[in-house]
């Protein structure tokens, strides 16, 4: 594969970028990505949802106060705003020129999970991914005390049944071995007292905020330091400890690069974490810049959203982002909706036997041209009156500069594969022959069926 392709899809999702990194280079299409500006107007899905207290309330008691066929309404309607938010995500990484921020926002949310299936207040997850929006290149220390304080994130991880008489240690643990330093570098004590510290801290109208009934007040000890530490504090204990940068320098090394880092590369660029104090975006550049120079293809396993949207690009079609969103969740990526706490595991967790079949169906529908229609889905994923938009016609079309089917392998090979070799070549010369005419009316079909053969190999699934 191209170097440029590579990259490509690493900083972003598909091979959109390619002539922008190959014209600017790595460290100013960097540069420009982290200064692109970005969308910050509120999706329409999310207009009549509840966004305060007050309004949660009102919505709770309308629920309760009303007939059943009604208050099944109120809650379906909830649920498809929920999906469209799903609708509003893809549609903003698909449509981005410069998609490094959203694969960033794609991270965190991954890192600091908080699932629409528990938080359940559309507004609130929102809220959360916006944050990540914003951030998606400043400071992890300050990231992780906004994060901290979120009413998703509170929410989700039962902070709300947090008191001082009554301690749940959910956000307490996971702030520190999920979040921040990871498990073995911190104590069980520093469990408890985090939870003693994080005691009252619950749903507030923009953020999350300490209820004075509930919160714990008193001295307690955090990895060896006493003081009346509330959530900030905690933050900044953790972060004075050294080997906080390692946990996310090694989850980014594998978001972007390799499924598996050498512990020697996550303490080399751990260390540079911390010296530029938890900045992400000159460990980005220093990563990406590094990597760059290094023959380093095959190490990663494609994601699913990376897979779909190579395909679209490729075939230069639109795919409803709602069926994007179920492609996504038949191969285990829900967006707003990860399995647990610890988010997708990546790697080989994405190429599993059901997966890969899932890949080879999607790739299927689109490279044969098939309509998009309301058989293709169950009645438990999509409602029937939204069945209704996506009765479409796909006509896939390979972009393909070279006059002869050797030519033609070879250029698409150097922008999907990490590698070839003879027995691959050969079958793809008995897909598209010898004899091949591009010029002929119907000749895109032929290397779209190489495409569709191409998509189904192992090496087209590795970065």
């Amino acid at each position: 594969m191209n170097k440029t392709n590579l990259w490509s899809q690493r900083l972003g999702f598909s091979n959109a970028q390619a002539d922008k990194i190959q014209q600017l280079g790595i460290e100013n299409f960097l540069i420009n990505s982290f200064n692109a500006t970005y969308s910050k107007e509120i999706p329409s899905c999310l207009k009549d949802d509840p966004k305060t207290l007050a309004e949660l309330r009102d919505y709770r008691n309308k629920i309760r106060n009303t007939s059943s066929e009604e208050a099944k309404k109120i809650v379906k309607q909830q649920i498809k705003n929920s999906n469209e938010l799903k609708r509003w995500w893809l549609t903003l990484i698909e449509n981005s020129s410069m998609p490094l921020r959203e694969k960033m926002v794609l991270f965190w949310h991954n890192h600091f999970v908080a699932t629409s299936q528990k938080v359940k207040v559309n507004w609130w997850i929102y809220q959360h991914n916006q944050i990540l929006r914003e951030h998606a290149f400043g400071n992890f220390k300050e990231l992780t005390k906004k994060i901290l304080k979120t009413n998703a994130m509170v929410r989700y991880l039962d902070n709300v049944d947090n008191k001082k008489d009554e301690i749940n240690e959910n956000l307490s643990r996971e702030l520190l071995e999920l979040f921040t330093i990871g498990i073995g570098n911190y104590s069980e004590d520093d469990i408890k007292n985090g939870a003693l510290a994080l005691a009252g801290l619950g749903l507030g109208e923009n953020e999350a905020q300490y209820r004075k009934f509930f919160e714990y007040n008193g001295p307690i000890t955090y990895f060896g330091k006493k003081g009346n530490w509330k959530a900030d504090d905690l933050v900044d204990l953790i972060f004075e400890q050294k080997n906080t940068p390692y946990l996310l320098t090694r989850k980014i090394l594998k978001w972007f690069v390799y499924d598996n880092p050498s512990e020697e590369k996550v303490i080399y660029y751990g260390d540079y974490f911390r010296k530029e104090n938890y900045e992400i975006k000159p460990l980005l550049l220093k990563i990406c810049k590094e990597e760059f120079d290094i023959k380093n293809e095959g190490n990663k396993i494609k994601n699913p959203l990376e897979y779909i949207v190579t395909i679209q690009q490729e075939l230069n079609i639109k795919i409803d982002p709602i069926v994007t969103a179920f492609f996504l969740k038949q191969q285990g990526m829900d967006l707003f909706n990860q399995p647990n706490v610890k988010g997708w595991e990546g790697g080989k967790n994405w190429l599993t036997s059901q997966i890969y079949l899932q890949r080879n169906n999607v790739s299927d529908l689109v490279c044969n041209g098939k309509s998009i229609n309301r058989k293709l889905f169950n009645k438990e994923n999509l409602e029937a009156e939204e069945k209704e938009v996506f009765l479409e016609n796909i006509n896939p079309k390979i972009k393909f500069k070279k006059t002869n089917n050797k030519e033609i392998i070879k250029e698409l090979c150097d922008r999907l594969l990490f590698q070839t070799d003879e027995d691959l070549q050969k079958d793809m010369e008995s897909i598209l022959k010898y004899d091949f005419d591009p010029t002929t009316e119907n000749a895109h079909q032929a290397v779209v069926r190489l495409f569709n053969f191409i998509t189904k190999t192992p090496e087209f699934q590795i970065l």
